[in-house]
């Protein structure tokens, strides 16, 4: 567990260590062997394959709203959109920011019909964990609901992507920040959902590329700022991207083509 002493926040988040106006930002990395999916988006691939228009969701709390970011264009919705189209700009992709600060499992799928299963998705992709973290809120059995909400997805045929909490000074200092990883990570292969990395990637940033958290965490030690957003949605970009034109062996031995 990474833990910070709390002495060591202010240093650590200090405005004045921010970057300087006009020094490049760092180089956005996203190793593949951290973000590549386990499983292909069918779904996904479908709608490319017959230049259908594709609707993404993103559901989850306050790091998908885009607290943190210097705007709502700065989400990672937002910018996943932006990075979608660039991959595929024969196609019209839609990302819905359905991000609802402050929120939790239950939260969230109290909301399932209205924010998610009305919009028939594509694609959902679902971000959770933090604020039950942070909240010291892990309990036996939490892996309950989240199976519940991947059921509901199933049962309208999109593709899941589940996203596990960010690696920021206020989650890793809790000491069920790592369990609450382990256990998305469980239940998304239980369920044969894919999941995205979040908090392997941003650790990779701070422990390998060596990227301090005032780079990659806004000044309230919890949500992420405008690089790691952008990175984020770069990185998942790059992994929907590969997944939904992986080669597949169809009945006829043939090969999906984007």
């Amino acid at each position: 567990m990474h833990a910070i002493a709390p002495a060591l926040f202010g240093t650590l988040l200090a405005p004045g260590l921010a970057l300087a106006e006009g020094e490049p930002a760092p180089r956005c990395n996203t190793p593949p062997e951290l973000t590549r999916l386990a499983s292909p988006l069918t779904h996904v691939a479908h709608k490319l394959a017959g230049g259908d228009p594709i609707t993404i969701v993103a559901i989850g709390s306050s790091s998908t709203a885009g607290a943190g970011a210097s705007s709502p264009d700065r989400s990672y919705p937002a910018r996943l959109q932006v990075e979608l189209t660039a991959h595929f700009p024969r196609h019209k992709i839609t990302v819905l920011n359905r991000g609802v600060n402050g929120e939790e499992v239950n939260d969230m799928l109290r909301r399932f019909g209205a924010s998610v299963i009305a919009e028939k998705p594509d694609l959902v992709l679902w971000q959770l964990g933090t604020n039950s973290v942070i909240r010291d809120n892990v309990s036996v059995g939490q892996d309950a609901p989240i199976r519940a909400g991947i059921n509901l997805i199933k049962q309208v045929g999109a593709d899941i992507i589940l996203i596990d909490p960010q690696f920021a000074p206020k989650v890793i200092v809790k000491p069920q920040a790592e369990r609450m990883v382990e256990l998305i990570n469980t239940t998304a292969k239980a369920e044969s959902v894919d999941l995205f990395q979040r908090y392997a990637l941003m650790r990779r940033w701070h422990d390998v590329d060596h990227m301090t958290f005032e780079a990659i965490v806004s000044p309230d030690g919890l949500h992420m700022n405008d690089w790691s957003y952008g990175c984020l949605a770069k990185g998942l970009a790059e992994a929907i991207a590969e997944a939904a034109t992986r080669p597949v062996v169809s009945v006829s031995a043939a090969f999906f083509i984007p």
